[in-house]
């Protein structure tokens, strides 16, 4: 089954959908190309694998550390099918990430991992775009960098009773295929990602983890439309705009185009892939917004 949220006559309806048409619980259809959607679920929290896919892995050249680490979005990024994706106007390193969403569908703390499908409602799409502008000071917690409001679109719906093995994903920018991966690369399935998590954090229906993405993953400018497809769960397709407003120069961190962020930006296409790291930015390089810390060195 596929259940959906959508706008019908001005109220958000749980919908179901049969074939091409989405079918409200009172008998009312609306062609999914036509209904406006939402977020297909309402999470408490968006917990978000950093590196999973063995293809991203060896991309960067790095090692994957012998469990998964983590970071969260807010649930202000959340976004639906066919919203719109929004770049500040002073930034220009926003990142697609087309990824596979886990829906927990029973409260879960301390499992096993044996049991973890017993709490897993079904699965969904997510982009999980990330504003690398701003890697240079958030790249340990990525709260910017990864949870600015609209930079979290999930949908088109919510898909029970699929199998997460070997399936096929692909993101797709403007037509052309950007990203081409299997769930099959992933080092950690999604039962031990649940089971993870739900070590030290319980987890409620409804809430998201974001289980990593393929290689390949790079800017893109607005205007651009990109899709994410995965076999059996559909197909998310978001657009990308500009907002007429910078990020405020008064406060807080500055957009940056360091190595931190080139690196990270251009994945294997950085210049220096393979020949050496990212030379770490230095403090006296970062911009400092127009009200400065009280207290200097």
């Amino acid at each position: 089954m596929e259940y959906r949220r959508i706008l019908l006559d001005g109220n958000v309806v749980d919908v179901t959908r049969d074939g091409n048409a989405l079918v409200a619980a009172d008998g009312r259809r609306v062609e999914a190309a036509t209904a406006t959607h939402l977020s297909p679920v309402s999470p408490t929290k968006i917990l978000c694998c950093h590196l999973n896919h063995v293809s991203r892995v060896r991309e960067f050249g790095i090692e994957l550390p012998p469990a998964p680490t983590w970071f969260q979005k807010p649930v202000s990024a959340l976004n639906a099918h066919n919203g719109a994706v929004v770049r500040p106007a002073n930034c220009q390193f926003l990142n697609y990430e087309g990824e596979v969403a886990i829906v927990i569908g029973r409260t879960a703390r301390n499992i096993k991992l044996a049991d973890a499908a017993h709490y897993i409602a079904g699965y969904t799409i997510a982009n999980d775009f990330g504003l690398h502008d701003f890697r240079d000071t958030d790249a340990g917690s990525m709260l910017r960098v990864k949870g600015a409001d609209t930079l979290c679109p999930l949908g088109p719906g919510l898909v029970t009773g699929w199998d997460f093995r070997n399936k096929s994903m692909r993101t797709i920018v403007n037509g052309i295929v950007r990203q081409d991966g299997s769930t099959e690369e992933m080092a950690w399935d999604m039962h031990y990602l649940v089971t993870d998590v739900a070590r030290l954090i319980t987890l409620v229906p409804g809430d998201v983890i974001l289980s990593g993405t393929p290689a390949f993953s790079r800017p893109v400018e607005p205007g651009d439309v990109v899709t994410v497809e995965v076999e059996g769960l559909g197909v998310l397709t978001n657009h990308v705009v500009s907002s007429p407003d910078p990020v405020s120069e008064e406060v807080g961190a500055q957009p940056t185009a360091t190595e931190e962020v080139l690196s990270t930006t251009y994945g294997g296409d950085w210049e220096f892939r393979g020949q050496r790291r990212p030379h770490p930015t230095e403090r006296s390089a970062l911009p400092y917004p127009r009200v400065r810390p009280r207290f200097e060195s």
